[in-house]
């Protein structure tokens, strides 16, 4: 009876199982979506938040990392002229921190008749805008010692700025113009007495208008584009126009791998465009119009402890004038060690380059260029350099450097022969124009093997003197040419400096070889030549000043301490001694 009671309640247990669990299968949710009204006020903890349990990993872009500064020193001998120039020397301890000042104008006057002014405006608004003006003008009234022409000059610069920030990205406008003048001074010895001197009017005037505009983006491919549009003109009718439009990207990888740097791209598109008056045989016009495209890649990576730069230059050139186009690459690439935390750097690398030669730079380099040039490009087809810089003690400091550069079409300054024997003024039935007694220079081009090397030395003596030097020699090679003409094969400049509370001094010696130049052995249209030699030079040059308090002081320069009359260019003296002192004053709005 028991027996049968419990099988009876085990067999009616298990069907209630049976039956709540098939009534589980089938239960709905009843749960609805109500609104909870909080009553009482809570006070957030510290404590209440929910900490990382571990400390995140923050990997910067390439572009973030801090960049190591790589510069180079470029020296030339200083003209025979000089003006003031602004900055702090480097590697100096000045001592008492100096006030800074936005805006400052100096002024002073030299022999030779020199007046100097120069001036430079700043202002800032609270509206995320500023503006500036920046001036200068020098001129020498006085005739060079023993010139038959007349050898004054003056140079007068302006530019004027304006900029904007806005919420994603920048903008700025620039016009910038200048105004120079100089003499043809440097007639051939047999026509320093004839009497066509007196009918020789020598001066040249170029006349120089730039205007600018950049834009600066942020967190967008584009980093920046500029765009400018250049004016160039002389007293002759000579017209130059150059036109760029440059754009520089930045691409993100990160498509392809996190691991990999932004790739850097350049663009850049120019026009140059130019004409002179008449060409140096008949009256016929020279024009000249060029048209580039460039793009320039570079990636930016480290290898084994190998800081490695590659990249390459694509150009499209086009010569519209003479209907010749060119497809051209070059290499990009650079490799670098650091060896014992910078102590010393090695690097080494191959480079090319596509070089737009104009009117205006010609004149910059030789301002006695005749207004009847014949302008084209420039091709660096190859430049391979090996290199090693460093510092020793934190004290000397040093770039070693080698290099082998292969050029095609490379300018060379040649004077240009003269079409009078002093008497005539006439040549094949055309006038002589006042640049064509042999008182002007022409640009040849050609192809040119150089093979150079560069040394840089700085040494700071303690913290208030430094000192150093930069040697470079060049060997060239000319392929069509007699010579390399009007090149050194071996430049030496030494500098020093000193910077204390209120002095201020700085040298600079500079030792140019002799160069060759052209000796003609007839009057034009004679191609005949000989060579003749500039003879080598030394120029002193010294530049010191006193500072009454932070916004005035006193300023010194002179150059040439030597007094030499020598030859920058074939037959063109330089000024002898040279002095001119006078204030500059320093100030905020």
């Amino acid at each position: 009876m028991n027996k049968g009671s419990l099988l009876v309640l085990l067999f009616f247990s298990f069907l209630g199982l049976k039956a709540q669990e098939k009534k589980k299968e089938t239960l709905k949710d009843t749960v609805k979506t109500e609104v909870v009204n909080v009553i009482t006020t809570y006070n957030p903890k510290i404590a209440d938040a929910n900490k990382i349990q571990r400390t995140p990993e923050i990997k910067l872009s390439e572009k973030s990392k801090k960049k190591q500064l790589k510069y180079t020193i470029f020296s030339i001998p200083v003209a025979s002229t000089f003006m003031p120039k602004t900055g702090v020397v480097k590697g100096i301890d000045v001592g008492v921190k100096e006030r800074v000042y936005d805006n400052y104008i100096a002024g002073g006057f030299g022999n030779f008749t020199t007046p100097f002014v120069e001036t430079a405006l700043h202002y800032d608004t609270r509206f995320k805008n500023e503006m500036g003006i920046y001036a200068r003008y020098i001129s020498s009234n006085e005739d060079i010692k023993n010139t038959a022409l007349t050898s004054t000059f003056s140079n007068f610069k302006t530019a004027l700025f304006y900029k904007q920030q806005e919420r994603y990205f920048d903008w700025k406008v620039s016009l910038n113009s200048a105004q120079n003048k100089y003499n043809w001074y440097g007639i051939p010895e047999n026509l320093k007495a004839s009497t066509a001197i007196e009918t020789i009017n020598s001066e040249q005037e170029n006349n120089y208008f730039q205007l600018i505009g950049a834009f600066d983006f942020e967190n967008t491919i584009v980093e920046n584009t500029t765009v400018s549009v250049s004016s160039f003109s002389d007293a002759y009718q000579s017209k130059e126009l150059l036109m760029h439009l440059k754009t520089a990207f930045n691409l993100s990888l990160d498509f392809i791998s996190y691991d990999l740097n932004d790739l850097s791209v350049d663009t850049k598109f120019e026009v140059l465009k130019g004409a002179f008056k008449r060409n140096s045989i008949d009256n016929s016009e020279i024009d000249y119009s060029i048209i580039t495209s460039k793009i320039h890649p570079t990636y930016n990576f480290a290898l084994f402890d190998f800081s490695i730069k590659a990249g390459m230059k694509l150009f499209a050139s086009v010569d519209t004038e003479n209907r010749v186009t060119n497809l051209l690459a070059y290499p990009d690439v650079q490799i670098s060690k650091s060896i014992n935390k910078d102590a010393l750097i090695l690097y080494t690398g191959v480079s090319g380059d596509l070089k737009t030669n104009t009117y205006k730079d010609f004149t910059e380099e030789n301002p006695y260029v005749s207004p009847t040039l014949f302008i084209t490009q420039t091709s660096e087809k190859m430049n391979v350099f090996l290199g090693a810089s460093g510092r020793i003690n934190n004290a000397f400091s040093f770039n070693l450097k080698v290099n082998y550069k292969e050029e095609e079409d490379m300018p060379f300054f040649i004077r240009n022969n003269s079409k009078s024997n002093g008497t005539n003024l006439i040549a094949n039935n055309i006038p002589i124009e006042n640049y064509e007694f042999g008182n002007s220079f022409k640009v040849a081009y050609d192809d040119v093997i150089t093979t150079s090397f560069l040394g840089e030395f700085e040494y700071d003596v303690t913290n208030k003197i430094a000192t150093g030097a930069t040697i470079q020699y060049d060997n060239y090679q000319v392929k069509n040419l007699e010579e390399a003409w009007n090149l050194p094969a071996f430049q030496l400049a030494v500098f020093g400096k000193y910077k204390s509370e209120k002095w201020y001094a700085t040298t600079n010696i500079f030792y140019v070889d002799e160069r060759k130049t052209v000796a003609y052995d007839a009057l034009f249209p004679s191609s005949a030549i000989s060579t003749d030699r500039l003879d080598s030079f030394v120029d002193v040059n010294l530049n010191g000043g006193y500072h009454f308090n932070d916004a005035l002081s006193v300023f010194l320069k002179l150059n040439n301490v030597l007094n030499t009359s020598y030859q920058r260019f074939s037959n063109f003296n330089v000024q002898g001694f040279q002095v001119l002192g006078g204030l500059t004053y320093k100030f905020d709005f």
